[in-house]
């Protein structure tokens, strides 16, 4: 077993569900089986326009045979393992390479880092990780949020690697996790309720929507910001409950069950649409909104 980092884009060619599951070829058969019961980083390419760099962390739970395409492979990723990083991590910053396993020994940057799956030293996940989870300045944290501070700044310990796991065992968490996708659900919307298209800010400058899963933790939903919502307190309380729902267009869908269906009409925004983030990586993903249409919406 050992740390990894998988190499992922929004339009890959690859048949790729980053919280579910990770298509690779024949050639990184080795690399990706040496990942199997641990954890590996999920890295967005340079050349992608506004690259997120590290985002996430998930776990390699088995690696079959793609049964839809010969030569080819899956990573199946872990249930619930999956966390996007409150705060995207940079392949560099002022202090230089992140990941200094990419690095010759002339300190340049080598082919390596152009693998599309690698491995990584726990000295290197150690760094990545507590940068992504670095929560020091939440983004606009309701009042009545959990007071849970994260503590990522511990003293130095004696061994890299278990630093490493226990930050991991930090990252597992639930509190942690809801956090994380607070951030990045909130960020992704711009703060703004996807029903309604209030952007309400509170006398002590938070923001007053929620970060709804769209199939819930429960359900196995995945703490991904694409089966994410930012929702307002109304909002959310009808979306769990059916009484609206989306469309994979995201057309708002209002529950003939609901009683006062002109008063719903009034209260979503205009348009009949969801507000969705500028990215198309984290729209909501069709995937997730089948299974609440049709596991919790009352149609």
């Amino acid at each position: 077993m050992g740390f990894g980092v998988f190499i992922h884009r929004h339009d890959s060619i690859y048949d790729d569900s980053p919280a579910e599951r990770y298509q690779f070829p024949r050639q990184y058969l080795g690399r990706v089986q040496a990942c199997v019961g641990d954890w590996i980083v999920y890295y967005e390419p340079r050349k992608v326009v506004s690259t997120r760099g590290y985002f996430a962390i998930a776990k390699v739970q088995q690696v079959i045979p793609d049964p839809t395409a010969p030569a080819m492979f899956i990573a199946v990723i872990e249930p619930g393992s999956y966390l996007d990083f409150a705060n995207p991590v940079p392949f560099a910053d002022e202090s230089g390479v992140i990941e200094r396993g990419v690095l010759n020994d002339e300190g340049r940057i080598s082919g390596r880092a152009q693998a599309a799956v690698r491995s990584i030293s726990s000295a290197d996940f150690n760094r990545v990780l507590a940068l992504g989870l670095d929560d020091a300045e939440p983004l606009l944290p309701r009042r009545d949020a959990p007071d849970a501070t994260l503590e990522l700044a511990e003293e130095q310990a004696p061994f890299v690697f278990d630093q490493a796991r226990e930050r991991l065992t930090i990252a597992l968490t639930r509190i942690v996790r809801d956090r994380a996708f607070r951030r990045t659900v909130l960020r992704a919307y711009g703060e703004r309720c996807a029903i309604t298209g209030l952007r309400l800010i509170n006398g002590g400058g938070r923001a007053e929507v929620a970060a709804a899963h769209i199939r819930p933790v429960e359900a196995n939903g995945p703490d991904i910001v694409s089966n994410g919502l930012a929702l307002s307190g109304t909002a959310h309380w009808m979306f769990d409950r059916g009484l609206i729902s989306l469309s994979d267009d995201l057309d708002i869908l209002i529950s003939r069950h609901a009683n006062d269906l002109e008063g719903i009409r009034a209260f979503v925004n205009r348009t009949g649409r969801a507000f969705a983030p500028a990215r198309p990586a984290e729209r909501p993903h069709p995937h997730f909104l089948n299974w609440h249409r049709e596991s919790c919406f009352k149609q």
